[in-house]
């Protein structure tokens, strides 16, 4: 199976067949088994970046089946087909529904929960069989509670920890989207901002974690900025990066029992 994650910013690529366990590793994080997964070819590429994509495409065995995730629109979609158009398989677009692989969704309007969020709340409920909150930091930063009985009760999304700092800079007159590191009480405008975004981001964490408020609950992190975040989090705390490929990959292999 060919499993696309295409994000705003980054699209990544897992050529994966079921077998083996693959296991993720994080020097701050919980050792965390994974649904089964071979990874035979991965990569990633910005989301501008088609002729790389189709490049690193032109070298693969030809997929029996191709599941993408999509958030960037529908140009994303129609290079997505045309990158893929090498294979006679077609390519599947997930969208979310009422339940699916064990996950109930209570979204007042289903369909409408992003792909990501959705592929990602199926890869957590299969890690962990219980209560736990899922965290995507990316882009934009989605915070969604799942319950013990795997029942997506609701979410937010904020502004990611880069798109913070950007916004402050394109808002303000004497605000520069500088680098900065996080500090306590910082002392200088560039770590005064960065700190303010990863606060901002931790405390909208911690609180819908409290929220959530089931025994045995735990944070499951994923995400390209999740290293900015995690030291500040103090939660139970499992970390998991490629949530939404391990989700792909959970809906495939359902379709494929059918």
């Amino acid at each position: 199976m060919l499993l696309l994650d295409v994000g705003n910013s980054r699209i990544k690529w897992v050529l994966a067949q079921g077998g083996a366990v693959l296991r993720h590793d994080h020097p701050q994080g919980e050792r965390q088994a994974a649904y089964p997964l071979r990874v035979l070819r991965q990569g990633t590429a910005g989301i501008a970046e088609w002729a790389a994509l189709q490049r690193d495409f032109a070298t693969l065995p030809p997929p029996h089946k191709i599941l993408v995730s999509n958030v960037a629109g529908e140009q994303a979609a129609q290079q997505m087909r045309a990158a893929c158009a090498i294979w006679p398989c077609p390519v599947e677009f997930i969208t979310a529904s009422a339940g699916q692989c064990g996950v109930r969704n209570a979204y007042a309007q289903p369909a409408q929960l992003g792909s990501d969020r959705w592929a990602a709340l199926i890869a957590a409920w299969h890690q962990l069989h219980t209560a736990c909150l899922v965290v995507n930091c990316g882009t934009a930063t989605t915070v969604d509670a799942l319950s013990d009985a795997g029942e997506f009760l609701g979410g937010l999304i904020l502004p990611g920890v880069d798109m913070m700092r950007r916004c402050l800079a394109e808002g303000t007159a004497q605000l520069a989207a500088t680098e900065g590191n996080w500090r306590e009480f910082p002392r200088n405008t560039a770590d005064a901002m960065t700190s303010g975004a990863i606060q901002a981001t931790v405390g909208a964490i911690r609180q819908q974690f409290e929220l959530l408020g089931m025994p045995g609950a735990r944070c499951l992190l994923s995400g390209g900025a999740a290293d900015s975040v995690q030291p500040h989090l103090r939660l139970p705390l499992v970390r998991v990066d490629n949530l939404v490929l391990l989700g792909l990959q959970v809906i495939g292999q359902e379709s494929l029992q059918k």
